[in-house]
């Protein structure tokens, strides 16, 4: 069967499960809020970021991409859906690819909104705290808002279909990026900007402390996301339906 049917076909399968509808829907919301929220910071501290204040919200909205991510890929485990896939599309690295694509372009076109809309918001909630933030670094943020979005959301797609739980997938990647990231921060020094989360959030800071850049800090969260693909496609051909 040609690619573009297999990828329609999955994009039919996400539309009918509502709560990936609704995953992507409290990631836009999730981030809003935040944004919203801007003018409540406290822009005497020495340390105050405008930009990462303005895109406060990705942090939280990440953990609705991350579900997105992985029930996409983990409710074919369950009765039965991936075998019935699999008949239909024998060649499992084609089906997977269509999956992770359809994963892909959705949280894309949400992140890149989620993006515009948390800059027009955070910069109207700052007010004057803004006016240092010039458009290059505002359109940084909202191209990558939706990278490190997707790059996420394919993360958890492939640890999903290696795990084969989307469960097992949340119950990894949540407590990771809320709590190990940050506790381990101080005692791994440098290193932590290595991390998936870390590194691509580099993106939202007006000036990165880092060895990385906001695009090299992209790039190493597609990394991650690779890795993650390519073992959830090994998983996929290796390991019966």
């Amino acid at each position: 069967m040609p690619f573009a049917p297999v990828l329609h076909s999955e994009w039919l399968k996400i539309r009918t499960l509502r709560s990936l509808y609704g995953s992507l829907a409290a990631l836009l919301a999730v981030a809003t809020a935040f944004a919203a929220l801007a003018g409540t910071s406290d822009t005497a501290e020495p340390e105050f970021d405008p930009l990462f204040t303005v895109f406060l919200g990705v942090a939280p909205a990440q953990i609705a991409a991350i579900t997105f991510g992985a029930l996409a890929v983990s409710s074919e485990f369950q009765g039965g859906g991936l075998r019935q896939a699999l008949t239909a599309v024998p060649r499992r690295g084609r089906w997977f690819a269509a999956k992770a694509l359809a994963v892909a372009l959705p949280t894309l076109l949400v992140g890149l909104l989620t993006g515009a809309v948390s800059a027009a918001v955070g910069v109207a909630a700052l007010g004057d705290a803004a006016d240092s933030l010039g458009t290059a670094e505002l359109t940084r943020g909202v191209i990558g808002c939706g990278i490190y979005l997707t790059l996420m959301a394919l993360l958890a797609t492939g640890l999903a279909a290696l795990l084969r739980s989307g469960v097992a997938t949340l119950s990894i990647l949540i407590p990771f990026i809320l709590i190990i990231s940050f506790v381990i921060g101080d005692a791994a020094g440098g290193a932590i900007d290595y991390l998936p989360d870390r590194a691509g959030q580099l993106a939202f800071q007006q000036h990165p402390d880092s060895s990385l850049n906001p695009w090299t800090g992209l790039a190493v969260t597609a990394a991650w996301s690779a890795a993650a693909l390519a073992a959830g496609a090994w998983s996929v051909r290796r390991r019966d339906a």
